[in-house]
């Protein structure tokens, strides 16, 4: 038995130091796997780190395409009002452009109708002093200017034989242009007037009135026609402060319209 203790010993022995070896590898081991561990869960730290940057950059791409995609379709939407609006300024161009063609051609037409009636005037009543009667455009009218020798004795309404004769001249062109209308205006100087008349504006009214009815009485002129006024002195074409000037002033205006209906019918619409 004493024989095995010294043996028993030696494999207690050499069994402690193996144990030892494998326990301290084992530690080392142990020890290299912790190390391990917490290596792979900072790597894993990380890239969850990384992932949840990775999704914060999608989820802000996202927005960013979500709202380009909205600016883009109200980019859309502006330019397809920005077409219509286009389109339709175009076609209100294109009406005005047509309505403009059309007014031309309407005022060429009015002109060519007074160019006409001014030339008509000027040849029946070419016989008369140019003194006492000239005929002249201005604003697309006819004016037929007669002087007061022409027409009436001083401080009369009555039209004197020589006047019954232009106005007969007159009428005959008016006859034979019935779309022209007639506004008559009665003018005189400024002299305060003395006899039958309260004062100017008598007197231009009844001489504008006079002539109206031997145009329509005596050579039937169409009494829609035509219109009478006085202006007494208040729109003079000289000076009153000269016998010259007050000798012109007394006189008697026959303003020709050529009618315009079809041009004011184009500008109301």
């Amino acid at each position: 038995m004493k024989k095995f203790l010294p043996l028993l010993a030696i494999i207690m022995f050499f069994t402690s130091c193996v144990a030892k070896r494998y326990l301290t590898q084992s530690q080392m081991e142990t020890s290299a796997l912790r190390e391990d561990s917490t290596m792979m869960a900072n790597k894993i730290a990380t890239l969850e780190g990384t992932i949840a940057t990775l999704k914060g950059n999608i989820s802000d791409l996202n927005i960013k395409i979500t709202n380009l995609n909205n600016q883009n379709n109200q980019l859309d939407q502006q330019t397809a009002d920005q077409k219509n609006q286009l389109n339709q300024s175009k076609e209100t161009l294109a009406q005005q452009q047509q309505r403009l063609q059309q007014l031309q051609a309407l005022l060429a037409q009015q002109k060519a109708q007074s160019d006409q009636l001014k030339n008509k005037m000027t040849e029946a009543l070419k016989g008369f002093n140019s003194n006492d009667l000239s005929v002249y455009q201005k604003n697309g009218k006819v004016y037929v200017r007669l002087s007061e020798n022409l027409l009436f004795p001083s401080g009369s309404a009555v039209v004197n034989p020589k006047g019954v004769n232009a106005l007969s001249l007159l009428a005959s062109v008016l006859n034979l242009n019935a779309d022209v209308s007639v506004n008559i205006e009665g003018h005189t100087d400024s002299i305060p007037i003395r006899g039958k008349f309260q004062d100017n504006w008598d007197l231009g009214t009844a001489r504008a009135n006079a002539i109206v009815r031997i145009l329509v009485n005596n050579y039937k002129v169409d009494p829609l026609r035509v219109i009478a006024s006085g202006h007494s002195f208040y729109d003079p074409i000289e000076s009153n402060s000269t016998p010259e000037g007050r000798s012109k002033n007394r006189r008697t205006e026959i303003i020709l319209s050529p009618k315009l209906d079809e041009m004011y019918k184009l500008l109301e619409q």
